[in-house]
């Protein structure tokens, strides 16, 4: 049977489908490991060259993005555990905990988008953002009080905790800080607290 131009068509477009298939595989499964990720590893996992890799996705911060689209839970999910918590303080440090162990399975991954946000600012977006929607659910009980008695103190406080909730706190703590995995959660989870009671100290006041 001769085979149709169609043919000829679905047939390419069937192996580019496989081939971007098995770069995003290659790289879940690298970020799965926790160590470094880069574009050369990854298109050696996938068996193709680093030029095939980069014609599917222009730069490691897009395909990052791809591979862990999905992989964190909502965070209603996420926080599911402090559901019936009223308390901010303790729905702040579970959110904090949960995002940095979270980033700690993920660092390598979670590092080369860092790095490469750093270099390229523009490429920020392509960053999952995570932290944003844990610490708005956790502080859910404070926008019937602080959200309507002074909005800004909320907002402020939530802009407070996206620095300490954060890749880039834990990193500075363990890398310049020196300290282990653990006590680097620990103490972000202490600060993120600290900054949630003073928040709830501001209400009582009022």
């Amino acid at each position: 049977m001769a085979t149709t131009q169609a043919d000829t068509g679905t047939g390419r477009s069937n192996q580019k489908k496989r081939t971007r298939t098995a770069i995003l595989e290659a790289a879940r499964e690298l970020i799965g490991t926790g160590g470094e990720v880069t574009m050369p590893a990854i298109a050696r996992a996938a068996l193709v060259s680093e030029a095939t890799a980069y014609r599917y996705f222009p730069d490691l911060p897009s395909l990052i993005s791809e591979a862990l689209a999905g992989a964190w839970p909502p965070p209603a999910e996420a926080l599911a555990p402090v559901a019936d918590s009223a308390d901010p303080v303790e729905r702040v440090a579970f959110a904090c905990e949960f995002l940095l162990r979270g980033i700690l399975l993920r660092q390598g991954a979670v590092r080369a988008m860092i790095a490469a946000t750093i270099t390229r600012p523009e490429a920020a977006t392509a960053r999952p953002g995570i932290r944003f929607g844990l610490i708005d659910h956790a502080l859910l009980p404070l926008e019937e009080t602080l959200g309507a008695t002074d909005p800004e103190a909320l907002a402020q406080l939530k802009r407070d905790l996206a620095v300490v909730v954060s890749a880039e706190a834990l990193f500075s703590l363990t890398d310049l800080c020196g300290l282990a995995p653990d006590d680097a959660i620990a103490s972000a989870v202490h600060t993120a607290t600290t900054l949630t009671e003073a928040a709830q100290r501001t209400i009582a006041r009022g």
